[in-house]
């Protein structure tokens, strides 16, 4: 992002990282900053509190799941083994750290990765 001021131009960087124990457990976080080291750092201090709970069983997702946030949708669908991870960048990154080998995904509506990572919800 850029923003012009008097002085000229000044930079912004935006950061999303994802941490996981490759056994289910998994965190988010965003930041931002002025320079990019400092936004990615940020985004990982928030991604370690945020460390959720999850257990693939075999390999794979329990159910299809379906996550809504806002317009967007993401379609998740257990898959047998030897299929591996069938998805989009961000979302192969989420399913890698969480230790899933074996899922077909699918994002509808945005392509903002951080829509991508919509809680799960029935329906």
């Amino acid at each position: 992002m850029t923003k012009v001021v008097k002085g000229g131009r000044v930079l912004g960087f935006a950061a999303l990282t994802v941490v996981g124990d490759g056994d289910g457990g998994i965190g988010m976080g965003k930041g931002k900053a002025r320079e990019v080291p400092v936004a990615v750092q940020k985004a990982m201090e928030e991604a370690r509190r945020q460390d959720g709970e999850g257990q693939p069983e075999s390999g794979t997702l329990q159910h299809a799941v379906i996550g809504h946030h806002g317009s967007s949708r993401v379609y998740m669908q257990p898959a047998s083994d030897g299929t591996g991870i069938i998805a989009g960048g961000p979302m192969r990154a989420v399913f890698e750290v969480m230790g899933v080998q074996n899922v077909l995904a699918k994002c509808l509506g945005s392509t903002n990765p951080t829509t991508w990572f919509a809680p799960p919800s029935t329906g």
